[in-house]
């Protein structure tokens, strides 16, 4: 997978310094409005392991279907939106939108997810687990995968001064 990636002015430029968490293509109405496609991939990441450029998205805060707030960040100049930040999701991980990539094509969905709103014309492949709504990360991530998130929290909780689990 080549890392790097930006928006379509190329004013944000950004780089990821590792591996994918897991890598989504959700099919929520909310990826849909926003996106103005049929579904994102969105490859799932610790924010320490994403680089910007000199130049960093604005953001704004944007209910969802839940109608909790997730954070969209967007570049100032041409709106191009980059990742998003899930108060849902565990840690500090970012969503990054695979099609900002410089070569989207490298990265494939590990899931599909919130296929209860896919589009009907739209055929997922029969290879890749699919969920009506969300799934428990114990049960669809690798295991390297569930550590390295798992070391993260701990980080990000150590750091606030909240309690960790024991």
């Amino acid at each position: 997978m080549d890392p790097r990636g930006g928006c379509a002015c190329g004013a944000l430029r950004y780089k990821l310094l590792a591996e994918p968490l897991i890598v989504h293509a959700c099919h929520c109405r909310d990826c849909q409005r926003i996106t103005g496609g049929a579904f994102v991939i969105n490859i799932w990441i610790e924010s320490r392991f994403v680089e910007t450029g000199p130049s960093v998205p604005s953001s704004f805060k944007l209910a969802g279907g839940s109608g909790d707030l997730h954070e969209v960040f967007f570049c100032g100049l041409c709106g191009t939106y980059v990742w998003s930040r899930y108060r849902i999701a565990p840690g500090d991980c970012l969503f990054v939108r695979a099609g900002t990539l410089d070569n989207p094509a490298a990265i494939k969905p590990d899931v599909h997810i919130f296929t209860r709103s896919k589009v009907p014309w739209l055929e997922l492949p029969k290879d890749v687990p699919a969920f009506q709504s969300a799934y428990k990360i114990k049960d669809v991530w690798p295991a390297k995968s569930q550590e390295r998130l798992s070391r993260s929290v701990a980080e990000a909780d150590s750091a606030s001064g909240r309690p960790t689990a024991a």
